[in-house]
């Protein structure tokens, strides 16, 4: 970053750059973050009506990567997000429509539910809502989650074993290194499988 946004400068050679350096920072982070999601959004998105705002959405955070450190604080991270995560829920809702997961309520299924250590594997999760819904430890083993929308979603110590996440949204690496897995788990192909799930 330092090589783009400061033309190589270190906040080490330059100590009077460190506070601008590191806010610059946290703000790219947040934006990679949100280029991870909508590189997965554009692959779902079917209609024009989705790819467009997603493509936009693309193309105004690259041109803010593109540019200098005085750009990149001076763009609103948080109205960016706001309008990112309206348009992954849309993505969201039309990818997850053809589960017919209209049930889900009834067992608690939806964003920031709180799964803590719940034994979810006799609830059939396909296409159900979970945005940051709190997985801690629970019980996930041999789950088809096709469909399950898991931005944000606690995964800590969420036992997925035999688990199926192949056709899961929106899941990143630090949430399955956070889990409980092993061989037989099945992820997305652009995630690794971590080194500690293997014996």
């Amino acid at each position: 970053m330092s090589q783009n946004l400061f033309g190589g400068t270190s906040w080490k050679d330059r100590p009077d750059t460190s506070t601008e350096m590191f806010s610059a920072f946290a703000v790219v982070r947040q934006l990679h973050e949100m280029l991870w999601y909508l590189v997965e959004a554009a692959e779902r998105a079917s209609t024009s009506e989705l790819s467009e705002p997603v493509a936009q959405h693309r193309s105004a955070i690259l041109h803010i990567l593109d540019g200098d450190a005085s750009e990149v604080l001076a763009c609103d991270v948080e109205r960016i997000r706001a309008d990112v995560r309206r348009t992954l829920m849309d993505v969201s809702e039309e990818a997850r429509g053809g589960y017919g997961a209209s049930a889900e309520e009834r067992h608690g299924l939806c964003p920031s539910a709180d799964l803590v250590g719940r034994d979810l594997r006799s609830i059939r999760l396909c296409g159900a809502d979970l945005r940051g819904a709190y997985l801690i430890a629970a019980d996930l083993r041999q789950s088809d989650l096709a469909g399950v929308d898991l931005l944000g979603a606690d995964l800590r110590d969420a036992r997925l074993q035999g688990a199926d996440l192949s056709d899961a949204l929106f899941v990143t690496q630090l949430q399955v290194d956070a889990a409980q897995g092993d061989d037989t788990t099945l992820l997305p192909r652009v995630l690794s499988r971590p080194q500690h799930w293997c014996p």
